[in-house]
């Protein structure tokens, strides 16, 4: 006696069933390539989330919405199973509770975040495991490499692709030392920065990870983010920090790579 008729089986890989997979397959891939095209313009301006997390969350929307417009392929075409339960109820509830574990892996240090794409392939995963539970096998094996391939590829793609790294930078002035931004932004631009627009405001204090100016027993601080006017023609950090230990009315200062 079988205890899983081979028909039952077959259904999901039909020639229909696996034709549908394949048309979810050319939508995984469209929303792939329009996430990586909207990733890179944030990437270009050196923000945390990139190419690789916008091209996953992209595409496992993509997964999740296509989905629901083939009901009746949903678990190899058996109706019987299908009417027993709502599965896009399912899929909600899913959904929602993975967002609150991605959320969970973010971090921010100061100008920078880190752990989106690791959110944002974990939301993903759970994608993969609905495509599976539906019996979308194809379209779940097709959602599983291309994942990897963006995640293990896609930063090599932003490396060689033009973009502008930005860096946090905190300086401390000796007392009675005024300086004004268009100095800062004169010794910025010989080493191929920039201030970002708007990353300069006063404020009491400088609190932890904001953007502000701040004075402390006649001394000021300035805390700001330099953003790259191109990726090849910029001082490294090493650079600049020699040119800040030589700089007249620099007391300490703090460089950092920013993603925010």
């Amino acid at each position: 006696m079988e205890i899983v008729p081979n028909t039952a089986l077959a259904a999901y890989w039909s020639p229909t069933e696996v034709s549908v997979n394949v048309i979810v397959c050319l939508n995984l891939l469209g929303a792939l390539a329009l996430g990586l095209v909207v990733g890179y313009e944030r990437s270009y301006r050196g923000r945390a989330a990139g190419m690789r997390t916008y091209g996953l969350v992209c595409m496992a929307s993509a997964a999740l919405t296509v989905l629901c417009g083939y009901p009746d392929f949903w678990f190899g075409g058996h109706a019987a199973i299908k009417a027993a339960a709502d599965p896009t109820r399912v899929i909600q509830g899913i959904v929602t509770g993975i967002g609150f574990l991605g959320a969970g892996v973010i971090m921010k240090e100061g100008f920078s975040i880190s752990g989106l794409t690791t959110a944002a392939s974990i939301w993903s995963a759970s994608a993969i495991g609905v495509m599976v539970g539906l019996g979308f096998y194809v379209s779940a094996i097709a959602l599983s490499f291309l994942a990897m391939v963006c995640m293990m590829w896609v930063s090599k793609l932003e490396a060689w692709l033009p973009s502008r790294p930005a860096i946090a930078i905190t300086l401390h002035f000796v007392p009675d030392v005024i300086p004004t931004e268009a100095a800062l932004q004169k010794i910025a631009l010989e080493h191929g920065y920039e201030i970002a627009s708007g990353s300069l405001s006063i404020s009491a204090h400088i609190a932890s990870g904001s953007l502000s100016i701040s004075a402390h027993d006649g001394k000021q601080q300035w805390h700001f983010v330099a953003v790259a006017i191109n990726k090849r023609d910029h001082s490294r950090l090493s650079a600049l920090a020699y040119h800040l230990s030589r700089h007249e009315g620099v007391e300490r200062f703090q460089l950092s790579h920013a993603r925010n």
